[in-house]
């Protein structure tokens, strides 16, 4: 039989919108150099990719500010940085990710938006974050497209937690059956959602999945999830 689809989460980071400059490994040095740190920038995709396992394999899902601070450490550390500054530019990179004009929106976003918006249904936003939601539609123009939104430092839980979802679910009305969940993480996104009845797609914009959920549209563009959601999915 077919489920009706009344609401769509989006995942904010990688999803909606992705770091400029700012938050590159031009943007680490400068940070660096402001904590009187030196770093090798050659080293900046691996320092990613070593603090981002850190991020994916920690099990509290608890909303905990030096998670992410730690991570920022990590990838100075990966970098070659060391020195009595390294706290504190850490904690400067952590509270600049929250602002806004360090991103940008991907161009598929505001068009597919519209086009699900138009279509009557509610669309949420549900973010593992410490970034303001509400200025982040102001500051995007989204407040039209958008009904709702729980991020993880207001509400204390991260994704997987069951009770983010619930929570974006309540604010927007509808059961869990009705809703879809999109984002660019397999951990926190699909499994997540689907442990709480949600359907689920996978966004990899740049690069195939290093693994795979049964049963789980996988989509590189925001432009393909229109297909996935207007009359709901087939069950069997």
């Amino acid at each position: 039989m077919k489920r009706t689809t009344k609401a769509v989460f989006f995942d904010v980071d990688y999803t909606l919108i992705y770091p400029g400059p700012t938050f590159a490994a031009a943007g680490y040095r400068s940070f660096s150099e402001r904590h009187g740190l030196s770093v090798d920038t050659a080293r900046f995709d691996a320092a990613v990719a070593a603090a981002s396992r850190e991020l994916e394999s920690d099990e509290d899902t608890s909303y905990r500010r030096e998670l992410y601070v730690r991570y920022a450490r990590r990838v100075i550390e990966e970098m070659g940085g060391s020195g009595s500054g390294i706290d504190a530019c850490a904690q400067e990179i952590y509270e600049e990710w929250a602002v806004c004009r360090h991103f940008s929106l991907y161009d598929d976003v505001k068009p597919v938006l519209r086009q699900l918006h138009g279509s009557g249904l509610r669309l949420g936003l549900i973010s593992n974050t410490h970034r303001c939601l509400t200025s982040f539609r102001d500051h995007f123009e989204l407040e039209t497209f958008i009904a709702g939104a729980v991020s993880s430092s207001d509400h204390g839980f991260m994704k997987p937690h069951p009770s983010i979802f619930e929570a974006a679910l309540r604010e927007l009305d509808v059961a869990a059956e009705e809703a879809l969940m999109v984002g660019d993480s397999i951990s926190h996104d699909v499994e997540g959602a689907r442990r709480l009845g949600m359907r689920a797609v996978l966004l990899a914009r740049s690069a195939q999945p290093a693994q795979w959920v049964e049963d789980v549209p996988v989509i590189t563009s925001l432009r393909e999830l229109p297909a996935f959601v207007v009359e709901g999915a087939t069950e069997a």
